[in-house]
């Protein structure tokens, strides 16, 4: 994904990818990357923002008013965002603390005239080791989009990773079922997306 992209397009739609863990490799940025590559193969413009970016954000403080370049790349890239995709592990049954501080910034956004992740589509993904995990954290990420009051795509992927092995070192997802899951959410967040709405341009499945 291009960090250097144009943010406004009117021609195409911006997806922004914001998830992973610390760990370079992890299987939650992986399962992101690969939704964002259907979506750019359906003619989207995508950004990530992994986890090497979400590491380099400083914690959330709401009393500082000043932003790290860091946090004004992120706090941009989803101002100017047709749909959002998160994908976080979860830890205890809830969204990671890393993962939370990027969406904590998104505090930013509340005086825009689209407040938070108003009128955004938002794809969900999380990865557990264990379907408890994965399905406890889904409806938190989920609760936290409707707060953000943006609009959950009636996918949300769950990725139970214990014992399991669905990417290859390439970042390649190696279980056509689960390939098909990330590549259905990205179609439902582009389909959503108010550009696509507005011009009544419609993704094909094909």
């Amino acid at each position: 994904m291009n960090r250097t992209i144009a943010l406004h397009d009117a021609d195409r739609p911006l997806i922004v990818g914001i998830g992973g863990t610390t760990r370079p490799g992890s299987s939650t940025e992986k399962a992101l990357r690969c939704a964002l590559e259907r979506a750019r193969q359906l003619g989207a413009r995508t950004l990530l923002f992994g986890g090497a970016e979400l590491s380099a954000l400083p914690s959330f403080d709401p009393q500082v008013a000043e932003r790290t370049p860091a946090e004004v790349a992120l706090i941009e890239a989803v101002r100017a965002a047709d749909g959002v995709i998160f994908a976080t592990p979860g830890y205890h049954g809830g969204v990671s603390g890393l993962v939370k501080n990027a969406i904590d910034l998104l505090e930013d956004l509340r005086q825009d005239s689209r407040v938070y992740l108003d009128g955004r589509a938002v794809g969900c993904i999380v990865t557990a080791a264990g379907w408890q995990g994965c399905n406890t954290t889904l409806g938190a990420l989920r609760s936290i989009v409707h707060a953000l009051r943006g609009w959950p795509t009636p996918l949300g992927v769950t990725l139970n990773t214990a014992g399991a092995s669905l990417f290859d070192a390439q970042g390649h997802c190696t279980e056509p079922q689960v390939a098909a899951s990330l590549a259905m959410l990205a179609e439902q967040t582009l389909v959503l997306a108010p550009q696509r709405q507005g011009s009544g341009q419609r993704v094909s499945h094909g």
